[in-house]
């Protein structure tokens, strides 16, 4: 019998949130991130054909961050909320280019409205974090590398 051959992953392809309001997410997202989603099925969430269509993105959304992608689906219940501390995901970061734009972003969500926490020093781990929930409550963090 031959020897299982190895997989290596080479990086994240894609991160995927069920949230309770795929609009209300796309929103939160394309503000928390600059950008409209690259891909977009949102007008399809009433639809529950579109929910189930993987071709349509279960009617949700995918923003393109770096060469990763980050995408949201419908199909929480109303009310829901997120909960770190259950298995599975405990928070998303996104890295930018400096502290500098961290400093940035934070003043754009304060402008926008979007209630988040200061910008931080980690010291040792060599990079600043700023940190806010999603309208669903899942964590988010943006980094900064400050080495």
């Amino acid at each position: 019998m031959s020897e299982p051959s190895t997989t290596t992953p080479t990086g994240i392809h894609h991160v995927r949130l069920t949230v309770t309001d795929v609009r209300r997410s796309k929103a939160f997202y394309t503000e928390l991130l600059g950008s409209a989603p690259a891909m977009d099925f949102t007008d399809q969430a009433d639809d529950p054909e579109a929910r189930q269509d993987p071709e349509r993105l279960f009617a949700g959304c995918i923003f393109a961050v770096g060469d990763q992608l980050l995408g949201l689906r419908p199909g929480a219940a109303s009310g829901d909320r997120f909960e770190p501390t259950r298995v599975g995901l405990d928070h998303v970061s996104l890295t930018v280019d400096s502290p500098e734009e961290l400093a940035a972003a934070a003043q754009r969500l304060t402008t926008a409205g979007v209630e988040h926490g200061e910008v931080r020093d980690l010291g040792p781990a060599g990079m600043a974090v700023l940190s806010l929930q999603d309208p669903d409550d899942i964590n988010l963090e943006l980094n900064a590398l400050t080495a």
